[in-house]
């Protein structure tokens, strides 16, 4: 019998030690990384849209604590994004028989650049970019301007965690 419980708690032991370190969202983040920083994206794009920097700084930020057990800081993180919005585009994608815009596309394209203080190995800079197609009779405005950014921030924002900690 003591036998018995002995082993069973070896068992139950190295299942909890061995599941340790698994995140549910795919995230392999080194133990001694602790904190993060996500400094403001600056609109640099051709095309400015009043607050667009702010909310995807926020985008960014929001995933970031939902998505990891890190600790946002304002300086001194260990792992740090920072970059810039590259590009903010309408443009039509199919045109009806009046030569009018029957579909738009908004594109929206992020510079980031992503740097681990604990393993400079994973640190790099790259181009992120989504967009978001509605009807050529409507402008982007209100709630389809919403869901446009909606769509957009959360595929770039994912697309970030994958390439810097999911390594996907």
């Amino acid at each position: 019998m003591k036998l018995l419980k002995y082993a069973l708690s070896i068992i139950v032991l190295t299942t909890v030690v061995s599941c340790g370190f698994y995140s549910f969202t795919g995230a392999s983040i080194s133990p001694d990384t602790k904190t993060f920083q996500v400094n403001y994206f600056q609109n640099n794009a051709i095309l400015v849209e009043p607050g667009l920097d702010r909310d995807f700084t926020n985008a960014l930020t929001d995933l970031l604590l939902n998505q990891t057990n890190l600790d946002l800081v304002k300086s001194n993180g260990d792992i740090i994004y920072e970059g810039e919005i590259v590009e903010y585009r309408i443009s039509p994608t199919t045109a009806t028989a009046n030569n009018t815009a029957a579909q738009n596309r908004l594109t929206v394209s992020i510079n980031v650049r992503f740097y681990n203080t604990k393993n400079d190995e994973d640190n790099f800079e790259q181009k992120f970019s989504h967009f978001f197609d509605y009807d050529g009779n409507q402008q982007l405005l209100g709630t389809q301007r919403d869901a446009a950014y909606a769509e957009i921030f959360e595929r770039i924002t994912q697309d970030i965690f994958n390439a810097s900690l999911a390594k996907w």
